[in-house]
């Protein structure tokens, strides 16, 4: 049973300069990091670059951010495209790769830098941003002084500064537990990003994909972009194929719960446990429930 790369060493040391040759040189990774662009490009619903009757651009292409993008094996799919973009990666050797193969020779540009400490562009620079495989590292701490929650917030703060107001992000990642999936989602609603989480094939254990889509504020013309289904899990029943989970501000979340008229008691059972779990889920150590979480003690006379 193969190990997940993020608990076998940090990425610049773990895509060295063997891994960033091999990961280049194999016909499969091509072939997967080539759909996963494709899907994320789909779902980042960018306008299409129209031309005029000589066959120029008449519209300027869009600008669009790398994130992990190692050797730009998804930059060429950006291209392809018709668009323009500007790749940041924590490994060297990936980046030297990158030249190497003459994929910013034309449309993209390269730069090396940790995803966990923001992104050193000018606000408002990009029209969207994509992200293949490489949001599930800031999970794993790779040094003492590594936050996970704190690295995901610094992360999401950055990503939206950088973005146009109302451009989305299309994040695709490997959760290794829910809790994870909830962290991601949690940090992107507290720096102020709307959205929700598309699974393709939800039924299939190899081919499950998860994609974090998010848009930099408000979109009241969000609609939430539908999930791929294989051919059995279409003729199949509604509660079997692809779903797509939206969520909202807090701000809003805390509207709906008042109308509701569903108030918690403070220091009550209920409220410590709901506390405890919220903390669980922001990665905190947390003590274990017991029969005595919440027990009222005894008068002292």
């Amino acid at each position: 049973m193969s190990r997940r790369p993020e608990l076998m060493s940090p990425p610049e040391m773990f895509y060295d300069a063997t891994e960033a040759k091999k990961y280049t040189q194999g016909s499969r990774m091509i072939e997967i990091q080539s759909r996963l662009t494709k899907r994320a490009i789909a779902l980042l619903n960018l306008p299409k670059t129209s031309v005029d009757h000589e066959g120029n651009p008449a519209s300027p292409p869009c600008c669009i951010l790398d994130i992990g993008c190692g050797s730009a094996l998804s930059g060429e799919c950006l291209e392809e495209a018709g668009h323009t973009w500007v790749g940041m990666d924590i490994s060297p050797d990936m980046l030297h790769v990158a030249v190497n193969r003459g994929a910013t020779a034309t449309c993209g540009d390269v730069s090396h830098g940790d995803m966990g400490q923001g992104f050193p562009f000018r606000p408002g620079m990009f029209d969207g941003a994509i992200s293949i495989s490489a949001l599930q590292w800031l999970f794993y701490p790779a040094k003492k002084c590594h936050n996970p929650h704190k690295r995901l917030m610094c992360f999401f703060q950055s990503l939206y500064a950088v973005l146009h107001r109302g451009s989305r992000a299309v994040l695709q990642f490997y959760p290794e537990s829910p809790v994870q999936m909830e962290m991601a989602v949690r940090c992107a609603t507290q720096c102020g990003f709307t959205g929700g989480l598309v699974v393709d094939y939800p039924n299939s254990t190899k081919a499950k994909k998860y994609y974090l889509t998010i848009t930099a504020g408000t979109n009241h013309t969000y609609l939430a972009p539908k999930a791929e289904l294989s051919e059995h899990e279409v003729t199949g029943s509604e509660s079997k194929g692809g779903f797509s989970v939206n969520f909202e501000s807090k701000r809003y979340q805390r509207k709906n719960k008042k109308r509701n008229g569903k108030r918690i008691a403070p220091k009550s059972k209920e409220w410590i446990l709901n506390k405890k779990d919220r903390q669980r889920r922001q990665g905190k150590s947390v003590r274990r429930d017991t029969k005595f979480s919440g027990r009222k003690r005894k008068d002292k006379f």
